[in-house]
């Protein structure tokens, strides 16, 4: 860069004062609308990868804040040519956001592991985000002087609800229309557009002509990456799935609630489903799984059952081989899941079109949501809670008093509650005593048992923990089926066992 830096005092070249001051205010609008998408997709995508939502959103707002106050101080040493750094930050800020969620993606499928990369990129991100507020404000006194508070309340209210417009959008219009990957290289070239161009052409002026060539060439630079990464997505992912999965990879979709992978062939030799990474389904030999869920809590009146999860259809396959089953309403919050378990010729085969059947209707609800608008009706004989730990982020409500509590108003008199606790590994005995005592804490009488792995081959090399449940504590419960085990005579819940509440 050459040349005396510019008055600060001067207009943008062209522009009435007011048209100028409010294209930066929208620039800011549209760029920290951008920037919160970047912040979701890095905790969206890392919770999913690594399976810890709560330390990843923690990690990752409380990374990318330090950063942006770091940006800020760094950003002081920029202010003499504000125009000129806001497009070098806008350029690097949407190339690096926008390749956010792809990067990532390909770090843990290749790498094994994206914990630091995401640390890395949160800070980064974080700190070109800072740098933004710094040289906005100078831009705008450029245009025309005014009081500080009014210039830094007028920056903030377009920046505020640029985030809360950004925030909205990237879980209704982002990741239903592309996906989490594609859906940050749209927020990138965005970003790109109107942060650097704008900005440019406003203040053209600033810059050196040879300077001003190199920027809007930059720019371009950048819509060409993104464009080529939007257009090499889908192989990138395709290839990802392949090494994660394997060669047999044959349906893949991201619903908005989920990413539903099924493996296989047509015929069904080999099939499994994978949502959001973990094992939901393998053909048949999970079946003494579903069969544990749902067979000792039909031991008695079970016309009408209910299945909070159920949207594969396969343990409504289960209810239905007991005689005397009239209802069943399974609730699922997923229709894309749905849908896939009532057309695949291998997964009907496998569920024998029990979601076609007549006696069972399938609601796409959140489960939680369901139940607490469920209307007084005509109780159920028979609650099963399917397959909670495959849930991912979901999965958590379904550990909770609350969850339960409204669960066993459901029931009729002398109704049970099943629950799939998961498997019985080291991590898996906290969890699955955790959550007796959920029932418990509900005024719920339970039956804990376990039963022998379904399949090695399918990741189930331990014990699997189910629980009984009845409203009161003279109800009768069922025993545990004959090759199940009672842990109220073996391995007993310690006496700090984690309890759940609702989630605040």
């Amino acid at each position: 860069m050459t040349g005396a830096p510019p008055d600060p005092r001067r207009q943008p070249a062209g522009i009435a004062p007011g048209a100028a001051r409010l294209l930066v205010l929208l620039a800011t609008f549209v760029c920290a609308a951008c920037g919160l998408v970047y912040e979701l997709e890095l905790v969206a995508l890392g919770g999913r990868l690594l399976g810890d939502p709560v330390t990843q959103t923690s990690v990752v707002l409380s990374v990318m804040v330090f950063a942006m106050g770091m940006g800020s101080l760094l950003a002081k040493h920029l202010t003499h040519r504000p125009a000129t750094a806001f497009a070098v930050v806008e350029a690097v800020l949407a190339l690096v956001g926008g390749l956010s969620g792809l990067g990532l993606y390909a770090c843990w499928v290749w790498l094994g592991h994206c914990r630091a990369v995401t640390v890395a990129l949160a800070a980064l991100i974080g700190m070109l985000i800072g740098a933004e507020i710094p040289l906005l404000m100078t831009l705008i006194q450029r245009i025309r002087r005014q009081d500080a508070g009014r210039a830094v309340a007028d920056l903030f209210a377009a920046d505020y609800v640029g985030a809360l417009v950004g925030g909205l959008a990237f879980p209704f219009l982002l990741l239903p229309a592309f996906g989490q990957a594609a859906g940050a290289l749209v927020a990138g070239a965005v970003n790109a557009v109107a942060g650097g161009v704008v900005v440019l052409w406003l203040f053209r002026d600033e810059p050196a002509p040879r300077t001003r060539l190199l920027l809007w060439a930059g720019c371009g630079l950048v819509l060409a990456a993104l464009g080529a990464a939007a257009a090499g997505t889908s192989s990138v992912e395709r290839a990802a799935r392949h090494a994660l999965y394997g060669d047999r990879v044959r349906f893949a979709e991201q619903s908005p609630h989920q990413e539903i992978v099924l493996t296989g062939a047509p015929t069904g030799a080999g099939l499994r489903l994978y949502l959001d990474g973990r094992l939901a389904v393998c053909g048949a030999d999970q079946q003494p799984i579903r069969r544990a869920l749902v067979q000792p809590a039909m031991a008695g009146r079970h016309s009408r059952v209910l299945v909070l999860g159920g949207g594969d259809g396969l343990t409504a396959r289960q209810v239905l081989d007991h005689p005397g089953v009239r209802r069943v309403l399974a609730v699922d919050p997923d229709p894309a899941l749905v849908r896939l378990a009532r057309h695949d010729p291998a997964f009907v085969a496998l569920n024998r079109r029990s979601l076609d059947d007549p006696r069972v209707r399938v609601e796409t609800a959140d489960p939680l949501a369901w139940l607490r608008g469920a209307a007084a009706g005509r109780p159920f004989d028979v609650i099963l809670a399917d397959r909670p730990e495959t849930a991912g982020e979901r999965g958590a409500e379904l550990w909770t008093e609350e969850f339960y509590g409204l669960a066993a108003r459901l029931l009729a008199p002398g109704g049970r509650l099943a629950v799939y606790a998961g498997p019985l590994d080291e991590a898996g005995w906290q969890r699955f005593w955790g959550v007796e005592a959920t029932l418990r804490s509900a005024a719920l009488h339970t039956v804990p048992f376990a039963v022998p792995a379904g399949s090695a081959r399918c990741g189930d090399p331990v014990e699997q923990g189910f629980l009984l449940a009845a409203p009161a504590r003279g109800s009768a419960l069922p025993r545990p089926p004959a090759t199940g085990r009672d842990l109220h005579r073996g391995h007993r819940a310690p006496e700090a066992a984690t309890l759940l509440h609702p989630l605040e």
